[in-house]
This record gives C-alpha cells, sequence and structure tokens, in this order.
C-alpha cells in the first residue's frame, strides 16, 4: 500500500496581495524541501489557458509527501504554523481564505498489504 500523501493547499490573496503572498510563500520552499519525506513542495500561480477554464484560488502547492507522519511533522513546525498564524488568522494578514486538501493515491477499498 502506498503511504505517500499528496497534498493541495490553495491561497486566495487578499486585494492587490497577490504577487507580496506568492514571494512568501516561495519563502518556505527551500527549509521545507530539507524536511525528511519531503518529494515535491512546489508553490504555482494559476495562469490563463484555454485547455484549463476552472475556476480556483490563484496560488496553490503541490506538496507530496512520503507518509503521513512526514506531513504531519510538517504542518507542526514552527515556520509553517506561524505562516498560517500570521498571513491565514491573522487580519493583518496577506491571505484572504485558504484550503488545505490531502489525498492518497490509493482506492479506498484497496486490498493491497499493510505493513505495520
Amino acid at each position: 500500500m502506498s503511504k505517500k500523501i499528496y497534498c493541495i493547499a490553495m491561497f486566495k490573496p487578499k486585494a492587490g496581495k497577490q504577487n507580496e503572498l506568492f514571494k512568501v510563500l516561495q519563502a518556505l520552499e527551500p527549509n521545507t524541501l530539507r524536511e525528511d519525506g519531503c518529494i515535491q513542495y512546489t508553490v504555482t500561480r494559476q495562469i490563463d489557458n484555454p485547455f484549463a477554464l476552472g475556476t480556483g484560488y490563484p496560488i496553490a502547492f503541490q506538496e507530496i509527501w512520503a507518509d503521513k507522519e512526514s506531513f504531519e511533522a510538517h504542518c507542526q513546525r514552527k515556520e509553517i504554523s506561524e505562516f498560517f498564524q500570521t498571513h491565514c488568522v491573522a487580519e493583518t494578514g496577506l491571505v484572504e481564505d485558504s484550503n488545505v486538501c490531502v489525498y492518497s493515491d490509493e482506492a479506498e477499498d484497496s486490498d493491497a498489504p499493510v505493513f505495520a
């Protein structure tokens, strides 16, 4: 059974704050990429394309973690929790709204063996 965790963390910046927020999020990449279990951690910004007309928040992290424990350790790091407190919770922050979701690449009814 795959233990990988896939995370999409999307951010809607406050008006006029998109570039500033993108730079703040880019600054989180170097330390995170050195974390145990981090496979991919890339902040991206939405671009116009006629083949992808969906809606979403304009900034998104694409994350892949080796396992649940690595992802949860990342979420508890001081730098990450301070980002959320400063920019997502505080009224003075750069983020109007955010949406963080995790996914698995295994079917819910997978019959793959589980190893402890």
